[in-house]
């Protein structure tokens, strides 16, 4: 019996020491954990599968967030990629673009879309077009479909070749981007940069829709209206149309007006006045 006892203090003590001697990475693990759940970005790659992320890190949260990433960033990239979003959410501009540049000379695409967007927009930083342009390239490289996506939106404004540019949309499509689903059914119905293709605009605007792209909800509902690239289909249409108006969409408001009440009320001049149900 007394060896028994003997046996059970000895493993008790060697748990206990072995608690004691774990290496500091095991101790960092909590402030990583800390900093993901308060500061992760939704689009991060680097962001764990199991934690959704947020859009905007909250106000009570920001000075939570600086320490604790700023504790985990030694071991991990994408915490010295959400301490640079705390101190931009914090208006620590400088202190923000330092954290992005080291967590991009550590292969994090998230910052090089971050810091290629200030620099594209010139948020904080002198509007360098060029610069943001080989960020969003690197990202894209990298495999980041936001990257291919926001140097479609970056070039294609301003293109002169819209087959690049169509070309570009279409690889950012490919990764489910709602932006570029749209701005590619867009030069598919008008024929820009390629062929006119109805149907696989609408199909398009379809996707994007689905993932609450409101102007594309506004598209989809039209060609379901007018049959363009498909059938003819009235409530489905009315169904894009009322889910553009709910999320505040001018044209899916008037569009569903019109929808409801088909009539047109016109004053003598031949402008419209009021819609009739």
């Amino acid at each position: 019996m007394l060896k028994i006892v003997r046996a059970i203090v000895m493993m008790m003590t060697c748990a206990a020491m072995a608690q004691a001697s774990a290496p500091p990475a095991l101790a960092q693990s909590a402030d990583l954990v800390l900093c993901d759940r308060i500061a992760a970005d939704p689009a991060d790659p680097d962001k764990p599968a199991d934690m959704p992320g947020v859009a905007a890190i909250a106000k009570s949260d920001i000075k939570t967030a600086i320490r604790f990433c700023k504790s985990a960033s030694p071991h991990a990239r994408r915490a010295v990629y959400q301490l640079g979003r705390a101190y931009a959410a914090d208006g620590q501009t400088a202190e923000a673009i330092k954290s992005y540049k080291q967590a991009i000379a550590k292969g994090s695409t998230a910052a090089m879309i971050e810091l290629g967007v200030m620099y594209g927009t010139g948020a904080g930083v002198p509007h360098d077009r060029n610069e943001a342009r080989s960020l969003f390239e690197r990202a894209a490289k990298a495999g980041d479909m936001r990257g291919t996506s926001n140097l479609a939106a970056l070039d294609g404004a301003v293109s002169s070749d819209p087959a690049q540019a169509r070309a570009m949309y279409a690889r950012a499509a490919e990764g489910n981007s709602a932006e570029a689903e749209f701005q590619l059914g867009l030069m598919m119905a008008q024929g820009e940069g390629g062929p006119k293709d109805d149907a696989g605009a609408r199909t398009l605007f379809e996707k994007a829709a689905a993932q609450g792209h409101a102007d594309a909800m506004v598209w989809a509902g039209a060609f379901a209206e007018t049959g363009r690239g498909g059938a003819k289909d009235n409530d489905r249409a009315k169904s894009w149309f009322t889910k553009a108006a709910a999320l505040g969409n001018e044209e899916g408001k008037q569009r569903l007006k019109r929808i409801e009440c088909p009539y047109v009320l016109k004053d003598k001049a031949g402008n419209v006045m009021s819609h009739l149900c």
